[in-house]
């Protein structure tokens, strides 16, 4: 009998933190002050459209050297609203992708939320869901941050969940706030066991803008206790990284998941490989800051870069 005929089909599956996507219009709701059209970044209408054409260009471009397509998922942080993934998924070079959105408003003080933009060709949306991750202040009130995101779907007709996640700053020091990071952690945890609850031996993605790097508690516990692998732990280095913080190379932007995806089994979606992209054109050319991500402001001073992370990726294969 004569064997069919398979194909391998490539996917990328990408992370980014788009650093302070904001509209020009005032929400009376949140803290979006400095980025309004009279503010003292004078954040209006150009710079904002400047924004998503760069962004947009970016996302085209992740992993397409290597399958000739941009990403079939990306997870974002730092969006203000639904209208910027919107906007985004709008532009150009993403517009003849089919691309649609996940997105819901969260508590953060800021106004800024995760999403997740996926190309309906490929990724077959079941059900999302967000997820508080509840703090308190020193005075026991509620500190308020950004949610994680759960999204269930097909890929190439394989049940995968992806966890979206923007877990609180070190903005506070980095011992007073880790313990709010290990809060994020274990409702990022929590989240696994319950789809596992549900599921036998589930596809789970877990990405996200973490800010700790992969040997830090937070994530460490997520990979131990959520039982994941974490390709981001190799590319730790003094010279390389997603982040740079005071000329220190941070890895906070991680894309981790289950060992199911090394199964040996070519009928299964199977990693292939990870990494950051961090591809010149996303770096500042010249000065003290050069090779650092190329950012669209320092201080409030405009520069019209991109962000202050590099995003990260994985590739996925299947043969059918």
């Amino acid at each position: 009998m004569e064997k069919e005929n398979k194909t391998e089909h490539q996917y990328t599956v990408a992370f980014y933190n788009v650093e302070n996507l904001f509209d020009f219009e005032d929400n009376g709701l949140t803290h979006d002050n400095d980025f309004l059209p009279n503010s003292a970044k004078r954040w209006t209408k150009k710079r904002y459209k400047r924004k998503l054409h760069k962004l947009a260009d970016v996302i085209s471009k992740i992993g397409f050297n290597d399958i000739q397509k941009p990403p079939t998922l990306i997870g974002i942080a730092e969006a203000e609203n639904k209208k910027v993934l919107k906007d985004l998924i709008d532009v150009d070079d993403l517009k003849g992708y089919n691309y649609d959105i996940v997105h819901y408003d969260s508590k953060d003080e800021r106004g800024i939320d995760v999403g997740l933009i996926y190309n309906k060709d490929e990724f077959e949306l079941i059900n999302s869901k967000p997820f508080t991750i509840y703090l308190e202040k020193e005075n026991g009130t509620q500190d308020f941050t950004r949610d994680i995101l759960l999204v269930s779907g097909k890929l190439n007709g394989e049940l995968i969940h992806c966890i979206v996640n923007h877990w609180p700053s070190r903005r506070d020091g980095l011992e007073v706030s880790s313990l709010n990071r290990i809060v994020a952690s274990q409702v990022a945890i929590n989240i696994i066991e319950t789809i596992k609850a549900d599921e036998v031996n589930p596809k789970i993605i877990v990405m996200g803008d973490f800010n700790d790097n992969p040997n830090n508690e937070s994530v460490k516990m997520l990979a131990e206790k959520g039982q994941l692998f974490n390709p981001m732990k190799t590319l730790v280095s003094y010279s390389r990284g997603t982040q740079n913080h005071n000329f220190k190379w941070n890895v906070f932007d991680q894309i981790l998941f289950t060992t199911n995806f090394f199964e040996t089994d070519n009928l299964s979606l199977k990693f292939e490989e990870a990494g950051i992209y961090d591809e010149k054109f996303l770096t500042q050319y010249y000065g003290k800051f050069k090779g650092q991500p190329f950012r669209t402001y320092v201080g409030k001073k405009y520069k019209g870069g991109f962000s202050d992370h590099f995003p990260v990726y994985m590739h996925l294969s299947k043969m059918n």
